[in-house]
């Protein structure tokens, strides 16, 4: 078991980049309005990222392929090419700059008193050199050491603020196996699913499960370092809405920023209580604004056969591109609660068109010989797929204001 632990890599990867500032605003507000009631949705989100991510884990370990080159060696047709070219460059870079933004300035959302240079809050800077130096290197073995102690210290902080709040563990029971959507809750639901199942991960995932395990036997070991590594990172997010639950008590509207947030540990931790969130913040944000630009060179470098990974010119390019249009955003000073919040319900929206076509490559038998699909893994996508995009249809609706 110590030894499995030990090859822990892409899995924490995966929950590195979902628990971003996006997971703790978006989950503090639903334990603020909703106290425990929607602890299912997190619990469904859990089961659905371990299905879609044993997937992609399975795509990088035993058909050597990340997703966007096995996306386009499965469009045949010209029309299918492009449009799947226009799909993941369109969703995954551009979209990805807009979560950096979110990433960076939810990571110094505790530190405004911070000296400033040129306007610019010197942290974020601080923060994007650290992240351009560890990209830039190109060793995915510092990357993946970096990403595992920030998941750690995330661990830490969110679930020992929890635990200390002496929550109720029959009310925990209920909102778990008992799913309920309240009124006006249906986007919040999405915006739960939408930090947990993230679309980029799907490409992430897989090209750091081929990159980290050459050996065509590592299986088993990808099956249990996804399964743990996105469990924890559930459990986290849980924690953080249990904590909202507990010290606003159906109050989301009190929920303005950092020091609101850390109310809820005053009782506690009096005036380090702001603090203690802030650095939650900042490890969210920082492992995020990582993993965001590196989804988006893998999925572009993939899927325009650019060869050579983490080394090639183009690749870093891409991964550039994304850091410095968030560092940019960011430091134009916009309030990232909404930003994030509207990211993360985007994702949710996205979702669905990225997991058909995953379900699609890994039943393929000339990609995957012997280690397509089961029917349960197969019956089980599909109802993701469903449920993700029936709820993605409900936050349209929801957001012209129809419901």
């Amino acid at each position: 078991m110590l030894k499995d632990l030990k090859q822990l890599g892409p899995g924490m990867i995966v929950a590195a980049a979902f628990i971003g500032p996006g997971t703790v605003t978006t989950a503090s507000m639903a334990g603020a309005g909703y106290g425990y009631t929607l602890l299912w949705a997190m619990l469904f989100s859990i089961i659905a990222t371990i299905i879609l991510q044993e997937m992609t884990s399975r795509l990088g370990t035993q058909a050597k392929m990340g997703l966007g080159e096995a996306i386009r060696k499965k469009s045949s047709s010209r029309f299918l090419k492009y449009l799947s070219y226009f799909l993941v460059i369109s969703a995954i870079v551009i979209g990805n700059a807009a979560y950096e933004s979110g990433n960076l300035a939810g990571a110094v959302m505790g530190f405004e008193n911070f000296p400033q240079i040129f306007g610019t809050n010197i942290l974020l800077i601080l923060i994007g050199l650290i992240a351009f130096t560890l990209l830039f290197v190109g060793k995915y073995k510092y990357i993946e050491r970096f990403l595992v102690l920030l998941v750690s210290l995330m661990g830490i902080v969110f679930i020992l603020a929890a635990l200390l709040l002496q929550p109720s563990f029959i009310e925990i029971m209920e909102g778990l196996f008992i799913p309920v959507i309240p009124d006006k809750a249906g986007l919040m639901v999405v915006g739960l699913i939408g930090t947990t199942v993230v679309p980029y991960n799907l490409f992430l995932h897989a090209s750091a499960s081929k990159t980290k395990w050459k050996d065509g036997d590592s299986l088993k070991l990808s099956r249990f370092d996804t399964i743990l590594s996105v469990s924890l990172g559930g459990i986290i997010t849980m924690a953080i809405m249990i904590s909202a639950a507990v010290a606003f008590k159906g109050s989301p509207q009190e929920i303005d920023g950092i020091s609101a947030l850390g109310h809820q540990l005053d009782p506690l931790l009096g005036s380090w209580s702001s603090h203690f969130i802030a650095f939650g913040f900042l490890a969210a944000g920082f492992s995020s604004s990582i993993t965001a630009p590196l989804a988006a060179a893998y999925a572009t470098s993939e899927i325009l056969d650019w060869k050579h990974g983490l080394k090639n010119k183009k690749f870093k390019m891409v991964w550039a591109f994304v850091l410095f249009t968030g560092i940019i955003i960011a430091s134009l000073g916009f309030r990232p609660t909404a930003l994030i919040l509207f990211a993360q319900v985007a994702n949710g929206l996205l979702l669905p068109i990225l997991a058909i076509y995953l379900l699609w490559i890994v039943n393929d038998k000339a990609l995957m010989g012997k280690h397509v699909n089961s029917k349960l893994i197969n019956v089980t996508g599909v109802v993701v797929i469903i449920v993700t995009l029936i709820l993605g249809i409900k936050s349209i609706i929801g957001a012209l204001g129809f419901i």
